[in-house]
């Protein structure tokens, strides 16, 4: 029997962390709950002294917003970090096996070397930036390109400085890993660009070699010259060396 053997590459999308916030709060006024998520961690899940509920009944609907940030066991407070880093480093739920600055320092480290080995990322507030990795990184191609989407539930809610910062304050690991994550994804970016015109350079002077050999062909004529052909030579031979070359480009 021949077995299809199969990579498989972590991808995700992050998004800003008070409107994601605010998403997720609308999502829960409007009845969401998450019973079924079971929570593994090192082969078991969190105990109800670990990870006590914010809500009796059977949902959170209509919760108001002070009500969700006034919640000490909300999950949706620094969920990206928590999502993507090692849980098991930390002790799982259990938060009485480390104090708390250093369990928020290790956690993020986690989620930021996580992010950093992922085959892609996108960010939700860069939808064109995001597909264009995507198709780069995998060589596929959309039917349609991405919209960016502004008006959104998150968007609709009014809110105050001091709320906005009481938010930030509770998701201060995804801020921090926000902030993170969209150097990085620049750099992807940036990267994938000069990759991108490095290519056509390179496919422009391909089509160019049946003129330069031929026999009436002047060193000096247009549209190349002497000069041109080794600035091309050169500008093709620089490539950037940063962490997405070695960690991703490499693996395929």
């Amino acid at each position: 029997m021949n077995v299809k053997v199969r990579k498989f590459y972590y991808i995700t999308l992050l998004r800003d962390p008070v409107s994601r916030y605010l998403s997720e709060w609308r999502h829960v006024q409007r009845g969401a709950t998450w019973k079924t998520a079971l929570h593994m961690c090192d082969g078991r899940t969190p105990t109800p002294e670990e990870l006590p509920s914010c809500y009796e009944g059977a949902d959170w609907s209509g919760c108001t917003l002070q009500q969700f940030m006034d919640c000490p066991y909300n999950l949706a407070n620094n969920r990206q970090v928590r999502m993507l880093a090692d849980l098991s480093l930390v002790g799982c739920y259990n938060m009485s096996t480390l104090p708390e600055k250093k369990r928020a320092q290790i956690l993020l480290e986690s989620a930021k070397k996580n992010l950093r080995d992922m085959a892609f990322f996108g960010l939700t507030e860069f939808q064109r930036k995001t597909q264009y990795l995507f198709e780069r990184t995998f060589r596929l191609r959309f039917i349609q390109p991405f919209v960016q989407y502004n008006s959104t539930r998150a968007a609709g809610v009014d809110l105050d400085n001091d709320t906005v910062q009481r938010i930030e304050e509770l998701n201060d690991l995804d801020m921090q890993l926000y902030d993170y994550a969209w150097d990085l994804f620049q750099q992807r970016y940036m990267y994938q660009r000069q990759l991108e015109r490095r290519e056509q350079r390179l496919k422009e002077r391909a089509a160019l070699l049946p003129f330069l050999r031929s026999p009436g062909y002047a060193p000096n004529d247009p549209p190349w010259s002497r000069d041109e052909g080794t600035a091309e030579s050169e500008a093709a031979s620089r490539l950037p060396t940063e962490d997405y070359m070695n960690h991703i480009i490499n693996r395929w």
